[in-house]
């Protein structure tokens, strides 16, 4: 696996569409951490999950979410996060148009390369 650039560049990086109101961009990684931009739609579900093998949190940067963690729901606004060791279920609902997230990941995600 080749290393990743040492900047990035929110302007020259497009968007990889996930489908139903999704897209990301990944900002960056190392072995241990990777930094992952998601904009979503009005509407749009991050469905709750758990992962196996990576911690996450998840940093409102624009917009809207509400967000479940193990069955707890709060609304968090632009500022907010929320935290997710793995194994813990969570996901998301957006409650604006153009919300966007920083997720970070701990290992990072193989599978977003």
């Amino acid at each position: 696996m080749s290393s990743p650039p040492p900047f990035f560049s929110h302007q020259d990086t497009p968007w990889t569409e996930l489908g139903d109101g999704i897209r990301r961009k990944i900002v960056g990684h190392t072995p241990e951490l990777m930094s992952v931009l998601m904009q979503f739609d009005k509407g749009a579900v991050g469905t709750p999950h758990a992962h196996d093998a990576h911690d996450q949190i998840g940093f409102v940067v624009a917009g809207s979410f509400e967000a479940v963690i193990d069955g707890e729901k709060k609304v968090l606004r632009r500022g907010d996060a929320f935290i997710a060791p793995r194994l813990r279920s969570h996901g998301v609902v957006c409650l604006e148009q153009g919300s966007l997230l920083l997720d970070q990941f701990s290992p990072r995600r193989n599978d977003y390369l």
